[in-house]
């Protein structure tokens, strides 16, 4: 450990965040450099490992928000302690504690789930004065849930790839922009059992200073930003923190756009306000509707019945502005005929072109901590844990409904990687439905949109 003790080297490395620049390397780049910290940020999503800063940084921080970016990760902890066997190794992030044994065994000393900023800027602190003293300290609390209130700094993006190299947005007119992203909350008011934000916020959400808010998105204009997505799991959960932003973004950059993500629950409740939305220049609205079946978002304990999903669809047709629903197509409880059933509502409510193809073909992921192993029936259909796909794995009761997965899984990836269109896709998930239930296929008479929905061009979701 040659470097001065005001010097700790860190490198944050995050494995994938949904195609967007990491406001989970940039927000804690951030302040760590306002201490003095010499930071190196690394987005493996598109950019190649960082090997010289991987064998001379004395921490490395990988940031885990997500499942796939968590599977990422995994053996890049192997590999860095390969090349630097010295070097202590944090990670952070909504998955982090929750598989807290799996990470400590790949040699990982500390763990910050939830609001991370404040415990990475301590363990900086606290390895500085330990590389001061000729060792690193022992924490005595390797793993740190925290939600407790900080005051947010504006994310410091300097030396993350361009917004180019990013998701773009696909316009109604066929052409394509820049997006910026920014966080005006975190956590989640809800409880719902398969989501990995309640496993850290337990029904608790902090917000993002509205200040650090816009200037974070002013210098992403700067960059050549032309549409902010905000990642807030629930956009509405503050909605009087919420709405003051958008208004005053639209004021300050008129011809910007921005989408949200909304629970159906707050579109129902907030249905007032979904002009004000429009106004403002949001091009779509992500909602988590997960199913059509009233029994599995229950189970799911989504706050929401298909009844409000289809009254949210209606005004949004109404009002002119595109929602954009996700679901997890396949669980225990689907059927060939609820799965028939949901492409039939969704066709009938004219949203064929606003669903992206892989929501058609996503399976419930049970990972560690999750709320649904509180229940009795779950427990009972799940196996060991698998360290490998980091879940418990179940299978269906009825192995036709896992066939039907794997064609419409193997299906959809096919499809996207070839850029079919959403209606091609959908037609041909709509004849292997009606197949697997032995019935005719109706016509759907589903030429491709003269307009293109507009939408994020990155594929995946979790």
């Amino acid at each position: 450990m040659d470097a001065h003790p005001s010097e700790l080297s860190v490198l944050l490395i995050s494995t994938y965040e949904l195609g967007r620049q990491p406001f989970g390397l940039a927000s804690p780049a951030a302040w760590l450099r306002r201490d003095g910290f010499d930071v190196t940020c690394a987005d493996l999503a598109v950019s190649p490992f960082p090997h010289e800063a991987a064998r001379s940084a004395q921490l490395v921080a990988f940031h885990l928000p997500m499942h796939t970016a968590t599977r990422l990760a995994v053996p890049l902890i192997s590999r860095v302690r390969a090349l630097n066997p010295d070097a202590y190794i944090c990670c952070y992030g909504l998955y982090a504690c929750a598989n807290a044994e799996l990470l400590r065994g790949l040699g990982v000393s500390t763990l910050l789930s939830g609001e991370f900023e404040t415990g990475l800027l301590q363990l900086c602190n606290r390895l500085r004065l330990g590389e001061h003293c000729g060792h690193w300290p022992d924490f005595g609390e390797p793993e740190i849930v925290s939600t407790a209130r900080q005051r947010f700094i504006v994310p410091d993006r300097s030396d993350l790839p361009a917004l180019s190299e990013y998701a773009q947005l696909r316009k109604a007119d066929g052409t394509s922009i820049a997006v910026g992203y920014v966080e005006a909350s975190r956590g989640c008011k809800h409880l719902c059992r398969h989501c990995p934000v309640v496993t850290v916020y337990g029904g608790r959400f902090r917000v993002v200073e509205r200040d650090v808010v816009l200037e974070d998105i002013r210098r992403q204009v700067a960059a050549g930003a032309g549409h902010i997505t905000f990642g807030d799991p629930d956009f509405f959960n503050g909605i009087g923190h919420a709405l003051p932003i958008v208004e005053a973004l639209a004021a300050e950059f008129p011809q910007l756009t921005y989408d949200v993500t909304v629970k159906v629950e707050h579109l129902v409740k907030y249905e007032d306000r979904l002009d004000l939305l429009r106004e403002t220049g949001c091009v779509f609205v992500t909602t988590a509707v997960e199913s059509g079946d009233d029994r599995v978002l229950e189970i799911l304990d989504k706050g929401h019945t298909r009844a409000d999903f289809v009254r949210v669809a209606r005004a949004f047709s109404l009002i002119g502005l595109t929602l954009n629903p996700t679901f997890v197509t396949f669980t225990p409880w689907t059927s060939p005929e609820s799965y028939r059933d949901l492409l039939k509502l969704l066709f009938e409510l004219d949203l064929v072109g606003c669903v992206a193809p892989i929501q058609l073909a996503i399976r419930l992921l049970v990972p560690a901590g999750s709320r649904l192993l509180e229940l009795p029936e779950v427990q009972s259909m799940v196996g060991p844990f698998d360290a490998e796909r980091l879940v418990y794995p179940w299978d269906h009761s009825d192995p036709d409904v896992d066939r039907l997965f794997d064609r419409v899984f193997g299906l959809v990836c096919r499809a996207v990687a070839e850029d079919q269109p959403r209606e091609q896709i959908f037609a041909a998930l709509w004849r292997i439905a009606h197949e697997a239930t032995d019935e005719p296929v109706p016509d759907l008479d589903l030429a491709p949109a003269a307009v293109t929905i507009p939408y994020l061009t990155e594929p995946w979701y979790c």
